[in-house]
């Protein structure tokens, strides 16, 4: 391969990591990602390093997607799979990466076609909550 078409080096795991927990604090706040991390224990310390490197570090930063896009597809796919707790969470992270309550609504709307009038009315009751609790509803 010739210098100028050389593949990028893939980032070291303490830098997907720090990558991984910048992402976090954005869409959760520092105290919400930190405490996460802080509260794992030596049982759940290998999945909130997972989470942190391989979800937020890896896949968030990601170029082909934005951020709001991918909080839009994690609420859908959430809501398919009937996850309200992870649901709450991800709420407060499509908020903070720009996903109005509409879109929101119109991805919950969107999610009842294709996962189902019980998913969509739990995913609804949910957000409802979650919204209500940052002053949004």
């Amino acid at each position: 391969m010739s210098p100028e078409k050389k593949a990028p080096e893939a980032a070291e795991p303490r830098d997907v990591y720090a990558l991984g927990l910048q992402v976090r604090r954005d869409m959760f706040g520092v105290a919400g990602a930190d405490q996460q991390i802080e509260a794992a224990t030596d049982f759940t310390r290998p999945l909130q390093d997972m989470v942190t490197r391989y979800c937020f570090g890896e896949v968030w930063n990601r170029p082909a997607l934005d951020r709001k896009t991918r909080s839009m597809l994690t609420l859908a796919l959430l809501t398919a799979l009937g996850k309200q707790n992870q649901l709450r969470v991800h709420v407060r992270g499509a908020i903070e990466n720009g996903v109005s309550k509409e879109e929101i609504r119109e991805v919950l709307m969107h999610s009842l076609i294709y996962a189902g009038l019980p998913a969509a009315v739990d995913s609804f009751a949910t957000t409802s909550e979650v919204l209500k609790q940052m002053g949004l509803e």
